[in-house]
């Protein structure tokens, strides 16, 4: 079980930076425009939190992402010329050598968090106004 989930794992990391090597051969301008849109699609499916297909509902949540992604990523790959397509390898591979943050990424989440906790404080404070509105003659 172990090795399979080694296995997975390099598969989706690879998946990852196919997804960032298709974002930069979209944005290559050699790119002919009906793969460069169909690039983009991808690539945007790909890296976007928005689904087609919600992953809170079971299965069929994550068989879109497990489907759609691979198959629209390698036929990017195929579509696109090997001198694009190296340019966007090499691009890729020098943007996943970047440091990460992950004091960055905490305080992203933070910020997230105190920005829906005062949504609901709001949200709670407009339904007692309102109840009380309601109630008054």
């Amino acid at each position: 079980m172990r090795a399979w989930w080694q296995r997975a794992r390099a598969r989706l990391h690879a998946l990852k930076r196919e997804a960032l090597v298709v974002w930069y051969a979209a944005r290559d301008p050699r790119l002919p425009w009906p793969v460069r849109l169909l690039a983009l699609a991808v690539a945007a499916y790909a890296l976007s939190p928005i689904d087609l297909i919600p992953d809170f509902i079971p299965v069929l949540g994550y068989l879109d992402d497990l489907v759609l992604v691979p198959l629209g990523v390698a036929l990017v790959v195929k579509l696109t010329p090997a001198a694009i397509l190296a340019d966007a390898r090499s691009r890729a591979a020098v943007t996943a050598a970047r440091p990460t943050s992950t004091a960055a990424a905490i305080v992203i989440v933070v910020l997230w968090l105190l920005a829906l906790l005062a949504c609901g404080l709001a949200w709670m404070h407009w339904r007692a106004a309102r109840g009380a509105a309601l109630r008054a003659p």
